[in-house]
């Protein structure tokens, strides 16, 4: 039972997204995680103030499922098939995130700095998450999809477009990590 709380390895896990690429390709269906909230609020009644949210949301409850499926895997992961390992952190990114205040790497799983409830109380922290939010729903909905549908599954239908996208989405990222996050912290 040991294997269960190992991260598995890269020749288990990347047949298994190449099958679900495969079952959706066959179905004629897009994998992306951002098409789930454009669903959501179109459920929602949405389609009343915006023609984005105006379609069938039928056509697209599958997708739902598979927004749930990783919610409730996400849980499962995190509660039954995690062994609360600490990330392995080099000394140098240790140092850097003790400069931000961030006291918790290379000691806990997930910053409590940042992920904790009373970390909610911070106005800081706030407004990082939901300028980060906004950011990252502006750059989804701007890019035609999430780093998901265009990493996994544009770039797996060869979409110049999607390959595009991500390499942007990995600029953004660089420039984010080095350029901003020190001012925000």
């Amino acid at each position: 039972m040991e294997w269960i709380f190992k991260p598995w390895p890269w020749y288990i896990g990347g047949p298994m997204i190449a099958f679900v690429m495969f079952l959706l390709l066959f179905f004629g269906k897009n994998f992306g995680m951002s098409s789930n909230l454009r669903t959501l609020c179109t459920l929602c009644g949405a389609g009343k103030t915006s023609r984005f949210f105006n379609f069938d949301w039928k056509t697209q409850q599958w997708n739902l499922f598979v927004a749930l499926g990783a919610i409730i895997g996400g849980w499962m992961g995190a509660n039954w098939l995690s062994n609360e390992a600490i990330i392995q952190l080099s000394p140098d990114t240790i140092n850097q995130l003790h400069q931000f205040n961030i006291k918790s790497a290379g000691a806990a799983y997930m910053p409590e700095e940042l992920f904790s409830l009373q970390a909610l109380t911070n106005p800081k922290v706030i407004l990082s998450l939901s300028l980060g939010g906004f950011l990252v729903g502006f750059g989804a909905r701007y890019a035609g999809g999430c780093t998901s549908g265009h990493a996994i599954n544009g770039l797996s239908n060869l979409q110049l477009v999607s390959l595009f996208a991500v390499i942007g989405f990995f600029i953004g990222g660089l420039l984010m990590n080095h350029f901003l996050l020190p001012y925000f912290f």
